[in-house]
């Protein structure tokens, strides 16, 4: 029987009124027979988090003080939503368990995972469906780091038998028995590792967006969302920031070849993002725009070196290299001419060794000049269809020429898959607007 995983976020499952939409949802189609659900998510702008709740509880009972009134407010959360649902269920002995809990031991990640398993628990009882503790299927070993085999096998174990099944999300156990919580947004990678364990036909994540966008929306005006979307440009765009989703959750799926549509509960109707293996045949796909979409981040440094003759120096670019890895930095790009090398670092793992960076380049390759450029942005522009497409990089050029924005660098790598251009931070935000408008709005 084929079938569907989905999870929602804590924005969708914030009140009753979200768990009446998300429960429209999974009821609309047969194949939603796996629930993850997130901790209840903030109402308003001005609200609070339940497990940010949670957390200020396990605060105060390691510092031996009273919690009772923050830990009222959580029963009146969860208990309003039951109310409201007009659901049979209580939760009075799942609260006393853990506040008796947090004053024996109060660990974060015991208190931080309540939320997701307490809201699974009312999720279940509304829907009718049953309920399974990710405690005793998402297996961490005692360094806290997940066992994918061993969980596979404990989820599928478990849901032997059954049609359907809740499985909170974030957290699981460590084969010692502790609970063990995944980063923040972790619940993404609990539906991720059940869409693996099920083999479902698809991961479907919904929360409060209608899909990846092309650019930030606080950059440019109502951007249009990505339709279909591949998992290496996905991860491009993900390391400049633009991301709604876990990024150690794409793993599990990917491996299996599952795709991930992102979905938004408010608007259930949009189509969202669908992320798709690297090899997904795109030949009946409709003709899109060049570029998938812009990313940018800012917080880079140039170190910019320039000596006569480099080129014919055996081991130069190694000898640099090898200074920025003795000082625990890594490299974001490095284009290079015959005279000149330009080394793009992260500005804030440079500044405690800067001095001594630049010393010891002195002492290994004796530059004419050396040099720091702070305030570099980077700015990605990735796309699959870019390969086939002629002028990519001179458009991109047309766009800052005619922004009057200066490009202090350009990396683009072998894949074809995405261009890298570096500009002043100041020029970002509009560097992004502009290669909007030049494939995006242009090609409209």
């Amino acid at each position: 029987m084929s079938n569907k995983v989905v999870k929602f976020g804590g924005s969708s499952l914030a009140d009753a009124n979200q768990f009446r939409k998300v429960a429209h949802i999974i009821k609309s189609d047969d194949k939603r027979r796996y629930v993850v659900p997130s901790a209840p998510g903030k109402r308003c702008s001005n609200d609070v988090k339940v497990t940010d709740m949670l957390y200020k509880c396990c605060e105060l009972a390691g510092s031996g003080v009273d919690f009772t009134e923050d830990f009222k407010l959580i029963k009146d959360r969860y208990n309003g939503i039951i109310a409201d649902l007009g659901i049979d269920i209580s939760l009075d002995g799942e609260f006393d368990t853990i506040a008796s809990e947090l004053k024996a031991r109060p660990a974060r990640d015991y208190a931080a995972s309540r939320g997701e398993y307490l809201n699974g628990k009312v999720l279940a009882a509304y829907l009718g469906f049953n309920f399974v503790d990710a405690a005793d299927v998402i297996v961490f070993d005692t360094k806290g780091h997940l066992m994918l085999d061993e969980t596979v096998k404990a989820v599928r174990s478990h849901l032997k038998g059954l049609d359907n099944a809740v499985i909170p999300g974030f957290y699981g156990r460590t084969t010692e028995g502790i609970i063990k919580t995944f980063s923040r947004g972790g619940s993404d990678v609990t539906g991720s590792i059940i869409a693996n364990a099920v083999n479902a036909e698809i991961y479907e994540n919904w929360t409060d967006v209608s899909g990846f966008l092309v650019a930030d929306p606080r950059i440019v005006d109502d951007p249009e969302a990505i339709e279909t979307i591949t998992y290496r440009e996905l991860r491009e765009l993900a390391y400049m920031g633009a991301s709604v989703l876990h990024e150690d959750a794409i793993f599990p799926v990917r491996s299996a070849g599952i795709p991930i549509n992102i979905r938004n509960t408010n608007k259930p109707d949009d189509k969202g993002t669908m992320i798709v293996s690297n090899d997904y045949d795109f030949s009946r796909e409709s003709l899109g725009h060049t570029i998938t979409g812009i990313a940018g981040k800012k917080g880079f440094s140039t170190i910019n070196i320039e000596k006569a003759m480099m080129n014919n120096e055996l081991g130069f670019g190694m000898k640099v290299l090898n200074v920025l890895y003795s000082n625990g930095i890594s490299f974001e790009h490095m284009p290079s001419g015959i005279d000149t090398m330009s080394i793009t670092v992260d500005s804030a793992k440079l500044e405690p060794v800067r001095e001594k960076v630049i010393s010891e380049i002195r002492r290994e390759v004796n530059p004419d000049h050396i040099e720091i450029e702070d305030g570099i942005a980077i700015l990605a522009i990735v796309g699959r269809r870019m390969k086939n497409t002629r002028g990519t990089v001179a458009r991109v050029f047309a766009a800052m020429a005619h922004a009057r924005i200066n490009v202090k660098l350009i990396d683009q790598g072998s894949s074809e898959l995405n261009v890298i251009i570096g500009v002043s931070e100041n020029d970002l935000p509009e560097a992004i607007r502009r290669i909007y408008d030049m494939f995006i709005n242009s090609e409209k």
